[in-house]
């Protein structure tokens, strides 16, 4: 009876360690800087985000788009060379319980979870190209919109848009990653498409429990890990980059203009190869940042959507 019992007690803790729980959307990319009073100017007051220290590092910054979405700027590592993306961040429902599934399924992981200050829980792990990517479980008591405002600092602006959408980043072979994100995240796909008729650049999957997405942004040199040698560091901030959904990029742009937001930027928003109407800025370290409106409105080049788009009501 007693090994009857222990057997069952061992087949149970390998069916919960097997059960991936759910990766509810973006959570945060984290990027670096070499001039934070520059870029607390570019996320406070071009972007509109709320500024607070960070709970996980306290070098770092939070630049809030949300109560569960940040950008989180770090100190430029002497090492960075061109890169300014030190990692990609997902929110799910239990970190621990994904950090072991992740475990038994062969991803080197931490012998535990994070624990930050905020009362969140996390990990990190690397995709097998060795990106970081963190899994982020909030803190049970989120911080209000009125603890949002009172982070503010700088005045005359407003987040100009309240939702991180998607993330992307540089990816040399689509195949290696799909084994990660797809195979064993299952990540759903979204969309897929290029610049020219015939050559892939850009393929997008959906966090697998809802509609916030990342994007591969493919190189086209031979397939590998880490950054092509000699690209440069605006090229780089092209691919590795987030974008904010907007409802309307016509009044978006408007009134960054108006506000004196834009910067050096003109005011001159394009057609994506998606149909969505798209706007680019950059933050001081050539970080782009994707305005983004959240549904087509003209038929996508390359491949049609395959899932939901992102709403501005549904939440992370």
């Amino acid at each position: 009876m007693r090994v009857s019992i222990l057997a069952l007690l061992l087949t149970a803790l390998s069916c919960t360690a097997q059960n991936r729980p759910r990766i509810l959307g973006v959570s945060h990319m984290a990027v670096y800087t070499g001039n934070a009073a520059q870029t607390e100017r570019f996320y406070v007051h071009q972007l509109g985000l709320k500024r607070a220290s960070d709970p996980e590092n306290s070098q770092g910054a939070r630049y809030y788009v949300n109560q569960e979405q940040f950008i989180e700027v770090l100190p430029l590592p002497a090492d960075a060379g061109v890169n300014r993306l030190d990692h990609i961040g997902y929110i799910t429902a239990n970190a621990d319980q994904l950090r072991r599934y992740l475990g038994a399924h062969h991803v080197s992981v931490p012998s535990s979870v994070e624990h930050a200050s905020d009362g969140s829980q996390w990990f990190e792990v690397r995709d097998p190209e060795g990106n970081k990517v963190q899994f982020v479980q909030p803190p049970a008591k989120l911080l209000s919109v009125s603890d949002l405002n009172t982070l503010y600092d700088l005045p005359g602006a407003d987040p100009i848009g309240r939702r991180i959408i998607h993330v992307g980043m540089l990816i040399r072979s689509r195949e290696k990653e799909d084994t990660f994100y797809r195979g064993l995240l299952n990540f759903r796909p979204y969309w897929y498409g290029g610049m020219q008729p015939g050559k892939l650049d850009w393929v997008s999957q959906q966090v697998p429990d809802g509609h916030d997405w990342l994007e591969y942004m493919l190189t086209s040199g031979p397939s590998g890990s880490g950054i092509p040698a000699h690209i440069l560091q605006k090229s780089l901030g092209v691919l590795d980059h987030f974008s904010l959904g907007v409802v309307n990029m016509e009044k978006a742009v408007t009134t960054l203009s108006a506000q004196d937001r834009l910067g050096d930027t003109p005011a001159r928003p394009q057609m994506g190869k998606d149909g969505k109407w798209q706007f680019n800025l950059f933050d001081p370290d050539d970080v782009r940042v994707e305005l983004m409106e959240f549904s087509a409105v003209e038929k996508p080049c390359c491949s049609s959507f395959t899932a939901a788009n992102p709403s501005p009501d549904s939440q992370p």
